[in-house]
C-alpha cells in the first residue's frame, strides 16, 4: 500500500474510534443508486458532472419547450392555444433563470450574443 492509502485508513479508523461517524444522516438507509445503464460508460462521468451542475435541467426545459411548441401547432381551438402559450412563457422564464444561475451571459462579450443564442435555443 502507498502512503496516501495508509494515511486515509488511519484517519478513518481514528474517526470511527472517536465516534465521529456515529449518527450520520442516512445511517442504516439504503444508498440511492442511479441507473446509468442507458448512458455509455465513457460518457457517465460527463453526465454526472453536467447533472450536478444543473445542465440537464436546462436540457429538460428545452425539450418541454419543443413539446409545447408541437402541441401549440396542433391545437384545435384558441383556448387550448392560449393555455399552452401561457405554459410556454413559464418554461421560457425557467430557462432564463437557469441561464442566470449559470451566469452564461454575465460578461459584456457574451451578453452581446445573448439574444441570438436565446433565439437559437428556443427556436424563434
Amino acid at each position: 500500500m502507498d502512503f496516501i492509502t495508509l494515511a486515509a485508513e488511519d484517519k478513518i479508523k481514528k474517526a470511527i474510534k472517536d465516534g465521529e461517524l456515529d449518527n450520520l444522516e442516512g445511517m442504516g438507509k439504503p444508498l440511492k443508486l442511479e441507473d446509468l445503464s442507458g448512458i455509455p460508460e465513457n460518457l457517465r462521468m460527463a453526465y454526472k458532472i453536467m447533472k450536478n451542475a444543473g445542465m440537464l435541467t436546462e436540457t429538460d426545459v428545452k425539450k418541454e419547450l419543443m413539446t409545447i411548441d408541437h402541441l401549440i401547432s396542433s391545437a384545435s381551438n384558441e383556448k387550448e392555444k392560449r393555455e399552452l402559450t401561457a405554459k410556454r412563457m413559464i418554461k421560457e422564464q425557467e430557462l432564463e433563470k437557469l441561464f442566470k444561475k449559470r451566469n452564461a451571459f454575465s460578461s459584456p462579450a457574451s451578453s452581446f450574443y445573448k439574444e441570438k443564442a436565446k433565439h437559437a435555443l428556443l427556436g424563434k
